[in-house]
C-alpha cells in the first residue's frame, strides 16, 4: 500500500468487515464498562474520515477489551510516526512480510513478526 490517499473503500471495508463506530460512542460505552475509560481512550486507534473520528471494530476483543497486540502495533506505529489512518489502512491490507495475509488476520500468531511487517511499512 502507498503512502497516498487512502480510498474510501478501505474504511468501508473496515466498517463491513469489523465495525468502524465513532469515536463518541466508544467514549459512550467505555465510560458505562470502565472504571477509567480516559486511560483506555488514549490508547485506541482512531482514524479520521471526512468530518468524523471513528475507532475499527478489530482492535476490541470479543469480550469488549482491547486487543493486547494491536496495542502493541499501535505503539510502535506512533513512535515510527505512522499515521492513525495509515495504521488503520494497514491493518487490512495484505502484506507481503506476512505472507500474504492481513495483519488483522495475524493477530492470534506471534507479535513479532508483524512488528517486523509494521516496520517495514512505516516512513
Amino acid at each position: 500500500m502507498s503512502h497516498g490517499p487512502i480510498p474510501p473503500a478501505v474504511w468501508e471495508e473496515i466498517r463491513n468487515e469489523f465495525t468502524l463506530p465513532t469515536l463518541d460512542r466508544v467514549r459512550a460505552k467505555l465510560s458505562a464498562e470502565t472504571a477509567d475509560p480516559e486511560l483506555v481512550m488514549r490508547q485506541l486507534v482512531r482514524v479520521f474520515i471526512e468530518d468524523g473520528t471513528f475507532c475499527p471494530g478489530y482492535q476490541f476483543r470479543d469480550d469488549g477489551q482491547l486487543h493486547p497486540t494491536v496495542l502493541a502495533l499501535f505503539a510502535r506505529a506512533l513512535e515510527l510516526k505512522i499515521a492513525h489512518n495509515y495504521f488503520g489502512a494497514w491493518m487490512i491490507t495484505p502484506s507481503i512480510h506476512l505472507g500474504g495475509r492481513r495483519p488483522v488476520d495475524a493477530l492470534g500468531g506471534s507479535t513479532p513478526p508483524l512488528l517486523r511487517a509494521l516496520e517495514s511499512f512505516g516512513p
